[in-house]
């Protein structure tokens, strides 16, 4: 394409993709980053849902731990779980805790890994 001053275009697009690309794939790694730790906050939810039921239903704390720990889709050993069990009739409640890896190239290390948390309270099954 010829410019008005006489001189070529060529080589033009070749420069601004090379502006462009950068920012567009670091854009495309963050919002994959950002969907992982999504992902993994639906997984910490769903970790102390199901180590509230297990502590509602036997009463163990260890089970409410092992059930929570047992959740597809996270390492067990970067869940931390706390639970607490009441009588038959009160509460169990189970706080989850996650340190999500991130592994994004380029993005990871510059968002260090957070820490998710999650809290479910259910009532203990049994007669009071």
């Amino acid at each position: 394409m010829a410019r008005l001053d006489g001189r070529s275009a060529a080589g033009q697009s070749t420069v601004e993709l090379v502006l462009v690309l950068p920012v567009v794939v670091l854009s495309l790694l963050l919002v994959l980053q950002v969907a992982l730790v999504a992902r993994a906050q639906v997984l910490v939810v769903d970790a102390a849902r199901q180590g509230a039921r297990a502590a509602a239903v036997s009463g163990s704390v260890d089970d409410a731990v092992a059930a929570a720990r047992a959740t597809p889709g996270l390492r067990p050993q970067l869940v931390d779980v706390d639970a607490s069990i009441g009588p038959p009739g009160g509460d169990a409640r189970v706080v989850v805790r996650y340190r999500v890896p991130t592994e994004v190239a380029l993005i990871g290390p510059l968002v260090g890994d957070p820490v998710l948390t999650a809290t479910v309270v259910m009532r203990v099954e049994g007669t009071s």
